[in-house]
């Protein structure tokens, strides 16, 4: 299972959003700094929940990084997040 699955999963999993979109971007950032050769190092995820509610969205990206886990967290080199 591909890292863009696994951050799917987890999300769904933990967060339980309304809307989830998980897009590889790996590909624009080839030769680039961060790129292991993978395919797999820079990921975008747009995200609406309501475990989100009364949240600042400090609190809110911390809790995508926790429901992702340190381990995937780990082997990705970027990783950009819109909460809707």
């Amino acid at each position: 299972m591909g890292i863009a699955e696994q951050i799917r999963q987890r999300l769904e999993t933990t967060l339980r959003p309304e809307r989830l979109e998980v897009v590889n971007e790996s590909h624009m950032h080839a030769g680039h700094a961060g790129d292991d050769g993978s395919g797999e190092s820079h990921f975008r995820i747009a995200i609406a929940a309501a475990a989100f509610g009364g949240m600042t969205r400090i609190a809110r990206e911390r809790a995508i990084h926790k429901a992702i886990g340190p381990e995937i967290m780990g082997r990705i080199h970027a990783l950009s997040v819109e909460i809707r």
